[in-house]
């Protein structure tokens, strides 16, 4: 199979879920507030940790997009730990890299993935309280305010009907969200279709499938600036050249939450010690993981599932049209003005914003 089928493939294979990821991003963008995310990790200790674990995993944001949000938890009120948990968590996974991975990899992948990446948010916020504990963390002021006036003021604001919130979800998840992520999609789709056709097996197959393995997969994901959906493919990639699933995991875990961008944010906003606590937790956690990953594969003979690499399927008509969308969608982020299809998308942005104003309730 050449290069070009096979990358082809992949893209037909992932195309109808990354869609779908995309959209359930933009429904999740618009249910969860961040003045919410904000209040809730204001507070110190092991449960904010915990919460600000669980608050990032479905989060809609890539490994650039959580860096701002990130700070701006912080600059709410949040400790350290809980800061760090959310850095952790957000990029480590998501709606979007979750349903890419259950094409791709498979069930187990698709569930060991956000486990996996709670318990080293978890963990890694753990460690930032317990080795450079804070003494206090000044939230921002609130004014006091009379509670009558507040319900007034809720009352007098207009509710956003659910026509206007779709219409909000589908420009942020086919628009925001695919411009965040495309570059790094795209740089994945072509790892994976590389090491799958240039490398041999014998490269990977090297370094066995136990703890070296994995402790290659974080010298390599490290520095990488990388999201959670972009390295899925690499996953696939790697675990086709004779990677143990263990180490795909290590990698799909340590290349979105351990890039220079994020530790150089850490340094600088949380101090060198919670920095290398944070790594040591990420690192640590991941191995674990990943050490149990391949236990489970041993015990119970699962068989790896990797559609991206199945030959001479036939696709039918409704995938290769996802395709061919998801395609225009991305190539629209570097040629909007260039495609014949960009006009169009415009005109249909334009008709959605009328609408929008439309269903808008006037004040």
């Amino acid at each position: 199979m050449n290069m070009l089928s096979v990358f082809w493939n992949l893209v037909v294979e992932s195309a109808p879920w990354l869609l779908m990821g995309y959209f359930l991003a933009g429904v999740i963008k618009q249910v969860i507030p961040n003045d919410w995310v904000h209040k809730q990790l204001a507070k110190p200790g092991f449960v904010s940790v915990v919460k600000g674990a669980l608050i990032g995993a479905p989060l809609p944001l890539c490994s650039c997009g959580v860096i701002p949000t990130a700070l701006a938890v912080r600059q709410a009120g949040a400790s350290k730990g809980a800061t760090s948990s959310f850095l952790v968590a957000t990029p480590e996974t998501g709606v979007d890299s979750v349903s890419f991975s259950f094409a791709i990899l498979g069930p187990v992948f698709a569930i060991a993935r956000p486990v996996a990446a709670l318990i080293s948010a978890v963990v890694a916020g753990v460690l930032v309280n317990r080795f450079d504990a804070e003494e206090h963390v000044q939230g921002p002021v609130e004014k006091p305010t009379n509670c009558c006036a507040e319900k007034k003021e809720e009352a007098a604001q207009p509710k956003t009907k659910l026509g206007t919130k779709l219409l909000s979800a589908v420009q942020y998840g086919y628009g925001r969200m695919i411009s965040d992520t495309a570059k790094w999609l795209v740089i994945g789709l072509v790892g994976a279709t590389l090491i799958t056709t240039v490398l041999p097996q014998s490269f990977f197959l090297q370094w066995g499938d136990g703890l070296l393995a994995m402790i290659v997969m974080v010298i390599v994901g490290l520095p990488m600036y990388i999201c959670a959906t972009a390295s899925t493919p690499v996953a696939a990639g790697l675990l086709f050249a004779g990677v143990s699933p263990g180490a795909a995991l290590v990698f799909m875990l340590t290349g979105p939450a351990t890039n220079i961008a994020t530790m150089g944010v850490i340094k600088e906003q949380l101090g060198l010690r919670s920095l290398i606590a944070y790594m040591v937790g990420v690192i640590v956690s991941a191995i674990a993981c990943g050490l149990l990953l391949n236990q489970l594969y041993a015990v119970f003979d699962w068989p790896l599932q990797l559609s991206m690499m199945t030959h001479g399927e036939s696709y039918p008509l409704w995938r290769q049209l996802a395709a061919i969308l998801l395609s225009a969608l991305i190539a629209r982020v570097w040629l909007p003005n260039a495609l014949p299809l960009g006009g169009g998308i415009h005109r249909i942005q334009d008709v959605a914003m009328n609408l929008r104003r439309r269903l808008t309730p006037l004040d």
